[in-house]
């Protein structure tokens, strides 16, 4: 944004406007301990020009993650984005629309939102996908939540190898919810052992594969167990590339998956905005948060596009909404979207063994580093 600077006079008419005699009214409901005292040690009154400066200046300090090699991993990837994604999410009609009331009116926004869920189901290998939640993390709060409204439940199983952020997430949903959320300890292959002592008491389990130390498994035993229980399994995902190498949550009995598809379209912007996958079974499908985009055909018999499912709290009764999602970074899942599209099955399949033949490459290298040793001998991306 420019730098736009106001003059005293503009202040004023502004103040007059709204019916303020002076700027520190605007804060009368800000407590007296919050405020500061005094002005702020910063230069006053600066052009343009100098204030351009001296951010550059601020910024200059910073060192992003594309000048070198990036090592962060955990849920945020860097992963080459074409040109053309970039040019396509920045066209007018898909920048600046916002989702409206009279969503059938936007037939290009629900049409891109449902190839989305085509595509998110087909990676994970589920019946249905919704049109997208905030992030990874928050889907996978939004799944724990559904899975006790389906079982009529209140605990919930988390896998030692859950990425924390995740876990913190869902913690926090569950306690205003009033579910018991139970830890198991961390491990590399916490996988493995989290479906132990499964009782009638339990909604759902939740495992992450590859977890975040980065150990791919085999998640089919603990959904035949949780199963066994009448508990659902719930998938956790924080690397969408994985799905191009890896055995398919659905194949491996998973009742709802949640995944971060940030790695697909998607630079990492400081942590946020992220585009959240959200998959279930159909049998589940009423009890999905978020929207639903359909296709169906008009009066005319033309294909058409509409909202099938929108179960938040703007849509019907509060006390019969699945979410409260608003707007949920649909920029993020139409760059999500043409990436996709630009990659293919084939395309998609390359990278994921481009990016698992690149780790073990650096596996290699370390473990043979005196002292060093890499403990998780089945991973993907993290090790």
């Amino acid at each position: 944004m420019r730098y736009l600077p106001l003059t005293d006079a503009d202040r004023s008419e502004m103040l007059a406007v709204i019916g303020a005699a002076r700027i520190d009214d605007l804060y009368v409901d800000v407590p007296d301990a919050a405020r500061r005292d005094g002005v702020v040690d910063l230069p006053l009154r600066q052009g343009e020009i100098e204030v351009e400066r001296a951010m550059a200046m601020m910024a200059a300090r910073n060192r992003a993650a594309g000048q070198g090699p990036f090592f962060c991993g955990a849920g945020a990837y860097r992963h080459h984005v074409p040109a053309s994604v970039d040019h396509i999410i920045q066209r007018s009609e898909f920048l600046t629309s916002y989702t409206p009331y009279q969503p059938e009116i936007a037939q290009g926004t629900l049409q891109y939102l449902f190839e989305f869920q085509t595509q998110v189901a087909a990676l994970t290998g589920m019946d249905v996908a919704n049109a997208s939640m905030y992030d990874g993390s928050t889907a996978a709060a939004e799944a724990v939540m559904m899975a006790c409204r389906v079982t009529r439940r209140a605990k919930v199983i988390l896998s030692g190898g859950v990425h924390p952020h995740y876990a913190e997430t869902i913690r926090t949903l569950a306690h205003v919810a009033g579910a018991e959320v139970v830890s198991r300890p961390l491990a590399v292959d916490a996988e493995t052992k989290v479906a132990d002592g499964l009782d009638a008491s339990v909604a759902c389990v939740v495992v992450q594969t590859p977890n975040v130390f980065g150990t791919a498994s085999d998640v089919s035993a603990v959904a035949e167990a949780a199963h066994a229980a009448g508990a659902l399994m719930i998938v956790l995902t924080t690397e969408a590339v994985s799905f191009g190498l890896l055995k398919s949550p659905g194949e491996m009995g998973a009742d709802i998956v949640a995944a971060e598809g940030q790695s697909i379209g998607n630079g990492l912007t400081f942590g946020g905005p992220y585009v959240g996958l959200f998959a279930a079974r159909e049998k589940f499908v009423r009890q999905m948060p978020g929207r639903l985009a359909g296709e169906t055909v008009d009066a005319d018999g033309r294909r058409g596009f509409v909202l099938t499912l929108s179960t938040r709290e703007q849509h019907i009764r509060r006390d019969k909404a699945t979410s409260n999602i608003c707007t949920n970074s649909g920029l993020c899942a139409l760059a999500f979207t043409i990436h996709m599209s630009l990659l293919g099955e084939v395309g998609l399949r390359r990278l994921a063994a481009l990016n698992h033949a690149q780790a073990r490459k650096a596996a290699r290298a370390l473990g043979g580093i005196a002292g060093v040793e890499v403990l998780t001998p089945r991973f993907f991306n993290e090790f």
